[in-house]
């Protein structure tokens, strides 16, 4: 602890030789564009690898980026996000070598987290054909990983407070993106919200 509070004071002091205001100015509130919802890896720094500073994101973080719609904790940042923050763009990202989607992919039991990793089973199961083609199995974790992603972004659509958000003027856009830890660049997956509406008539909420 002594480390930290030590790289604290430094950060601080420099913060302020740079700019005598910034701490004041942080302090007025935070007017954030985007939301990441991404994975607790202390490999993945949300701000660090999109270049955004201090009050540009609004975090959320979780074992392999979930969207799990019993998860009060994230529905509670999404909506604060979504409809008091106002953010302009969700982004759900995940990362090459997630451990939290080789344990998904795996049969060994690790306790209590194996009731969360069964939301990636559930993704394993709707992609079993593909998943299962893939005989590399370095090759195959990163397609699950990028199924991941792309499940957890339908399921943001899927939620009540996205689909009210939709109805707006200006709805948030939503993206999945995969970050590799090996070359440290972002990977847009483009994942096409619209073609999830062929299942509207099952999730989509009356007006």
């Amino acid at each position: 602890m002594d480390r930290i509070l030590k790289n604290n004071k430094e950060w601080v002091t420099q913060k302020i030789s740079d700019d005598p205001e910034y701490f004041n100015k942080l302090a007025k509130g935070q007017e954030p564009r985007y939301l990441f919802i991404g994975c607790s890896d202390s490999r993945v720094p949300a701000n660090e690898i999109s270049g955004t500073g201090p009050g540009e994101m609004f975090v959320h973080r979780n074992i392999a980026n979930m969207v799990v719609h019993t998860d009060v904790n994230l529905l509670s940042v999404l909506q604060y996000a979504v409809e008091v923050l106002k953010v302009k763009v969700v982004i759900v990202c995940g990362h090459y070598g997630c451990g939290g989607v080789a344990a998904a992919a795996g049969n060994q039991q690790f306790g209590l987290i194996d009731n969360w990793l069964r939301n990636i089973k559930d993704v394993i199961r709707l992609h079993e054909q593909e998943i299962m083609e893939i005989k590399d199995e370095t090759a195959r974790h990163r397609r699950i990983v990028e199924l991941n992603v792309i499940e957890q972004v339908h399921n943001l659509s899927k939620t009540s407070i996205i689909q009210n958000a939709m109805q707006t003027e200006n709805p948030p856009k939503l993206y999945g993106l995969v970050y590799d830890l090996k070359e440290g660049y972002l990977k847009d997956l483009e994942v096409q919200v619209d073609s999830f509406k062929q299942f509207e008539h099952i999730y989509n909420y009356a007006e």
